[in-house]
């Protein structure tokens, strides 16, 4: 049968994984709680307008002051989180991704999580039929091999010697569309994870695609 995309190009927290709620946000609480304790904390509506504007790296250098060694203790807090905790998939994706790959679909993810830690989840979730991604980008200390960077999403189509065309990236923010726009891949956006009109209006306009549910995402890659 066939498939509209012979490769996914695959966000991964809050487009996949349901994660900003059960793990970054709290991660975010006792980060503040130990770096910024006389700070109140954003609550969890902003937290993710912070996570799509200006982006958490900037929010915690530019807005809260970060100097460098914080960040490394703000990274050492966040991966106590993400190494404890494992958030679900959003229900009916893993049945989705299956299909997909059932059908000769690529599964690969470009993401500012570790590499790590998302091929857990996927290897956590997998059923008698395991459906791990092809390739991973996760977060890379070098700006110019992480998303926005067209870097991952040009070694993905290098790597599979299909065109711009053969692809998509879902994702649910800002730097997957630039990363789109930079190789000439379509974007659709993940717009399940929350319900922030600012959000979703600045995404309806930017993204070639919008969908609010998962099963809407089935039936338009799917069929």
């Amino acid at each position: 049968m066939n498939i509209r995309y012979k490769c996914l190009i695959l966000d991964h927290d809050d487009t996949v994984v349901d994660s900003t709620s059960s793990i970054h946000y709290p991660a975010h609480l006792e980060i503040m709680k130990r770096l910024r304790p006389e700070q109140t904390p954003v609550s969890l509506e902003e937290w993710f307008l912070k996570n799509y504007n200006p982006g958490i790296f900037e929010y915690y250098t530019d807005e809260l002051g970060f100097d460098d060694e914080e960040i490394e203790q703000e990274y050492t807090i966040w991966r106590e989180f993400t190494q404890t905790k494992i958030p679900e998939f959003y229900d009916g994706f893993m049945d989705m991704l299956a299909e997909y790959k059932a059908r000769g679909g690529i599964i690969t993810v470009v993401s500012h999580s570790d590499v790590d830690i998302i091929r857990s989840h996927y290897r956590h979730h997998s059923n008698s039929t395991p459906i791990e991604p092809e390739i991973i980008f996760g977060w890379h200390v070098d700006s110019e091999k992480r998303k926005p960077s067209p870097y991952p999403v040009e070694c993905i189509l290098d790597e599979f010697q299909i065109t711009s065309e053969d692809a998509l990236i879902l994702d649910d923010l800002k730097p997957g569309v630039k990363m789109g726009g930079a190789t000439g891949v379509s974007v659709a956006a993940a717009g399940w994870g929350h319900q922030i009109p600012e959000i979703r209006l600045d995404m309806e306009g930017i993204c070639d695609f919008y969908f609010t549910r998962v099963d809407e995402f089935r039936t338009f890659l799917l069929g």
